[in-house]
């Protein structure tokens, strides 16, 4: 039987069919986009100047929403949640560190190091969370079926 042939051009390809990866880099990039904007209207438009706490909420709002991508993505694997947060996060922390060229008291308020480490801590804590969550229901689930198991032959002996 004769092997499909393989095209070296689309081996560079190959790394967007890993869903980790692929959803890690949509988030990072989106992360990135939610936090340029944020900074650029924060610092260069003075219309909005009087409503910075609703801008301020709004952007952070808007965040924390694309933050919760990988962990709704990767509900039940928290090792991928994890690895996905983890490459956005470091996508938001090379987009900083950018940053920080441009807006040059940036890195006053926070230096990269911090703001990845606040990420990965971040997504750290909540797949643990999920991974113990995931462990409580799998344990929950087994006792339920072994005691319907149990009900079940307890039925069958009183039948006799």
């Amino acid at each position: 039987m004769a092997a499909r042939p393989q095209f070296t051009g689309l081996q560079w390809s190959s790394w967007w069919r890993n869903a980790t990866l692929r959803n890690g880099i949509f988030t990072g990039v989106l992360l990135s986009c939610v936090f340029v904007a944020w900074l650029v209207v924060a610092n260069r438009v003075r219309e909005w100047e009087a409503y910075a706490e609703t801008r301020n909420l709004l952007a952070g709002a808007a965040l924390v929403g694309v933050l919760a991508v990988p962990a709704v993505r990767f509900l039940r694997e928290p090792a991928r949640l994890f690895l996905a947060g983890l490459m956005a996060w470091t996508l938001l922390t090379a987009t900083y560190m950018a940053s920080e060229l441009n807006f040059k008291l940036l890195a006053n308020r926070m230096g990269a190091l911090h703001v990845f480490m606040l990420g990965a801590v971040s997504y750290g804590f909540v797949a643990v969370l999920d991974w113990v969550f995931l462990i409580c229901a799998g344990v929950r689930h087994q006792h339920l079926a072994q005691s319907r198991e149990t009900a079940a032959s307890a039925g069958r002996q009183r039948a006799h």
